[in-house]
């Protein structure tokens, strides 16, 4: 630590509030505790609960930065104690609770991983928050199959597009919404076998004419939403018998009123799951998972990262008054 600089640059929520809340600062050097290591950061990348953290909707877990985001990638500086799996100079990308919008940011070692060979770091920035939450959701609590339908709300964001890409290559069918015609383009060119414009369809009525003549009958087998609110009630209609609705985000509010006899009937599971508070072992075995089976696929060119726009670290309320606008397509990212 002796050859780093004191203090860095950052970016700090001053109040809650809109974009123009982000604010750089000068923040003292962090420094890596036991299990941890310290990132000189490249890129980090830009999320939904970042803007509910500086709205003042989703706070830091105990222990985490105060400083908005959940992952980056960069050089490996310093090790803390115990450290072995990592050694200075290493390039990684991490998922961390918090600090990402930062010149340096503190990582468990255990929730980093390499960089996959042919991406670049902003690239590999872009993968842990929505690699990670998709693998944990989709494949892991929504436990997707080879053969499946999977409908994905929000198709063309981070998330989104990540969740496409992995469900093609592991052989489900999907499908997706989205909220023009552009986007749904795009998510059709990742994989998705039909984009539906949300504005203009119901997506209950499309799916299930487009299964309509599947074995397993009319419907999906997982429902992947982040909108919630009067989405919840159509995905249980659309659901199969035993199918899984996995919830991670409510842009379109917490409350519904269901018909709970088709959850009964259809033997239905509703689950939803948040990873920023969830304990390192459990991250760990999701990278541990990643790096083995989609850590391939990436250095195989079989799915990739689609990022918008990046901007420099100091215009940080610009990426957050992008993402608040939801033109985007894919990842908004963030350089040092």
């Amino acid at each position: 630590m002796s050859t780093l600089p004191e203090t860095m640059q950052a970016i700090e929520i001053i109040e809650a509030g809109g974009p123009e809340s982000l604010q750089p600062c000068e923040r003292p050097l962090p420094a890596p505790g036991p299990g941890e290591v310290l990132i000189r950061v490249a890129a980090a990348g830009v999320n939904r609960p970042d803007v509910f953290q500086r709205q003042g909707n989703y706070a830091p877990p105990p222990g985490a930065s105060d400083i908005p985001g959940l992952e980056v990638a960069g050089e490996v500086v310093a090790l803390g104690e115990g450290v072995e799996s990592w050694e200075r100079g290493n390039h990684v990308c991490a998922l961390v609770s918090g600090g990402g919008y930062a010149e340096y940011c503190v990582a468990p070692a255990a929730q980093c991983l390499p960089i996959p060979r042919g991406l670049t770091l902003l690239q590999a920035a872009a993968l842990p928050e929505t690699y990670f939450t998709v693998w944990s959701n989709v494949f892991d609590r929504g436990g997707l199959r080879e053969g499946e339908v999977l409908l994905v709300h929000g198709g063309s964001s981070g998330i989104g597009t990540t969740a496409i890409q992995l469900a093609r290559e592991f052989g489900a069918r999907v499908f997706a919404t989205a909220g023009s015609v552009e986007k749904c383009r795009a998510c059709e060119a990742l994989g998705a076998e039909q984009a539906i414009n949300y504005r203009e369809e119901d997506f209950v009525e499309v799916v299930r004419r487009a299964t309509a003549e599947d074995p397993e009958g009319k419907g999906a087998d997982l429902i992947l939403d982040m909108v919630g609110g009067d989405y919840i009630p159509r995905d249980v209609r659309l659901l199969r018998p035993d199918g899984r609705l996995v919830l991670i985000a409510f842009l379109g509010g917490t409350r519904a009123e269901l018909d709970f006899q088709q959850i009964m009937v259809k033997r239905l599971t509703i689950t939803g799951s948040t990873l920023r508070p969830r304990p390192i072992a459990f991250k760990a075995a999701i990278a541990a998972n990643l790096q083995a089976r989609i850590w391939p696929l990436l250095e195989a060119g079989k799915v990739r990262p689609l990022i918008h726009r990046s901007f420099p670290l100091a215009e940080a309320a610009a990426a957050h008054a992008l993402m608040e606008s939801s033109s985007h397509i894919g990842k908004i990212m963030l350089t040092t």
